[in-house]
């Protein structure tokens, strides 16, 4: 296999490997016309065919119309006559628009420049890392994040000073993977960190060069060249899953890539000044061989920002615009909610079972002291009576509905599904079963197929009964504060057909149960009302050299 190694707008007639294709190319055609056209009969000119044929040929001729008996007046008469022969050159035409096709192939160019069509036979050679100089964006510029920013300033150090550790003998890590749920800032904050060291920073998506492991190699010689530099793979688990997971007839195309990629990360030394970082929110379906010691070294966890992160992003985001309450409620309900639906309309008994349905939601959240309150704020505590309680208020709509009609529809068709996870979880993740006992096992994520469980048939069925009995549960709480509040949620029932739209201040005064509501409430106790970005002692000075460097 040849790989053509041509800049953009280059001619290529003068390298090597193009000649080399080239001649593979003529020899190719050559033999195909030479097989389309031999004949193993001999071969005569057209004189000889005159000289020494013709008459042979016209006497057997009219001697065959003699044998068989045919007239003068009816004899056929060989007519001469000489044209043009075209099926030699329709047979090379073809080959010959291949050849150019080729050719032409080869020195293509998009309009306007940029890079090559994807479609050209060699356009899968093109490497499609973006490199990015002259990055604004710094660690003040990332709201949050603290613990990560820590963890990620040996590196900036090393970047910026290399000498030092090499002096001293040290092996600074080849990389890190930086996990967590999407939208927490993986990526930001590995752009932030070129932008601290004030070098070049390529990113890639996983997904986009494991179409061929030549856009691996192509990606780590383009930060080769620019070093120091930081590449960014961004969704490495689309390339770097566990091998052997289920594939037949041979190695996957993924498994080729990733392969490419750790021969890639072994050729990394301390003295090539790269230092490879990697984002996903998938860290435990990554191949073992990515996560050893010599290729990504550390995993940084970044996780969703706490009350306090939060302040901060919204006074770096917002800086001199104010907002008022009425603005959050506006957010929430876009967000959580959705926007209102204007054009469906309902009919009067349709209106009653809604509402019967939110009031039963919102009764049954009103009078636990775990489950979340009208209006939502996300609570940290996830203990098993939290869990819980929570499982009681997503099943209240099911219950006021069963209560108050003695019927079902199929509303509550997503809160059964929210309950029947939150059950597994408990059961399977958690270790809450007393029956099942103190493990945790993985769930299947959303669109995968569980092929393989760790435990046994018998398990299985253990914990598919403690789910049901836990729902169940759930579900006969649930039922006996609906009957036991049945005047509530008539109330709630009526203010809601009247007016539809029901604030937590308009409910039922205020809960049984003491609340935090201001900020000052929330990060009570926690030592300050702002985040701790304050550097440990031994990283006071990590942005100078050392004197021994």
């Amino acid at each position: 296999m040849f790989i053509i190694n041509v800049q953009i707008g280059d001619i290529p007639w003068d390298e090597k490997e193009f000649r080399a294709l080239a001649m593979l190319v003529t020899g190719i055609s050559s033999a195909a016309l030479y097989n389309q056209f031999s004949d193993t009969a001999k071969e005569i000119t057209w004189k000889d065919f005159v000289h020494h044929y013709l008459d042979t040929f016209e006497r057997n001729w009219e001697a065959a119309q003699d044998d068989l008996g045919v007239e003068s007046s009816h004899r056929a008469a060989v007519v001469y006559s000489s044209k043009r022969d075209w099926t030699l050159l329709m047979h090379v035409i073809p080959t010959l628009g291949l050849i150019g096709f080729l050719l032409f192939s080869l020195r293509r160019r998009p309009m306007g420049g940029g890079d090559w069509i994807a479609f050209t036979p060699f356009s899968i050679r093109e490497s499609p890392a973006k490199m990015m100089d002259n990055i604004n964006t710094k660690f003040k510029d990332v709201a949050g994040c603290e613990e990560a920013k820590l963890e990620i300033l040996e590196f900036v150090n090393f970047l910026k000073n290399p000498h030092q550790y090499l002096i001293l003998g040290a092996k600074i890590p080849k990389g890190a993977v930086r996990s967590g749920p999407p939208g927490t800032g993986k990526t930001l904050l590995a752009k932030a960190t070129a932008g601290e060291v004030n070098v070049p920073f390529t990113t890639v998506n996983g997904s986009e060069f494991l179409e061929m492991f030549v856009g691996v190699r192509d990606m780590f010689t383009l930060a080769r060249k620019n070093a120091p530099c930081i590449l960014f793979i961004d969704e490495i688990d689309a390339v770097g899953r566990k091998r052997g997971g289920g594939d037949f007839g041979g190695q996957s195309e993924q498994e080729i890539t990733l392969n490419q990629l750790l021969v890639e990360m072994d050729g990394f030394d301390t003295s090539t000044n790269v230092v490879v970082l990697a984002g996903t929110n998938r860290p435990d379906i990554l191949d073992p061989a990515l996560m050893r010691p010599g290729r990504f070294d550390r995993q940084i966890y970044i996780g969703p920002p706490d009350i306090k992160e939060d302040a901060m992003l919204i006074i770096l985001t917002l800086k001199k615009n104010i907002l008022s309450g009425k603005h959050f409620e506006q957010a929430i309900d876009r967000v959580v909610g959705g926007l209102e639906k204007k054009t469906q309309v309902l009919q009067p008994n349709e209106k009653k079972t809604v509402a019967y349905h939110e009031a039963g939601h919102a009764i049954v959240g009103w009078f636990l002291e775990h489950a979340d309150p009208l209006l939502k704020v996300m609570p940290s505590l996830k203990a098993l009576l939290c869990l819980f309680d929570r499982m009681c208020m997503m099943l209240g709509g099911r219950v006021a509905e069963q209560v108050f009609f003695e019927k079902i529809t199929t509303g509550a068709q997503d809160d059964l599904k929210k309950v029947t996870q939150s059950a597994y979880a408990q059961v399977v993740q958690f270790g809450m079963s007393e029956k099942v006992g103190r493990v945790s096992f993985d769930l299947p994520q959303q669109g995968e197929m569980a092929t393989v469980k760790p435990y046994s048939e018998a398990t299985a069925e253990l914990i598919d009964q403690e789910v049901r009995d836990l729902v169940d549960s759930a579900y006969q709480r649930t039922m006996e504060l609906i009957m036991d509040k049945r005047e509530c949620v008539d109330m709630v029932r009526l203010y809601l057909l009247e007016k539809e739209v029901l604030y937590k201040a308009e409910l039922l005064g205020p809960r049984l149960f003491k609340e935090k509501l201001t900020y000052e409430e929330f990060v009570e106790g926690t030592g300050s009302f702002e985040e701790d970005t304050s550097l440990p002692e031994g990283l006071k000075d990590w942005n100078q050299e050392s004197e021994w460097s």
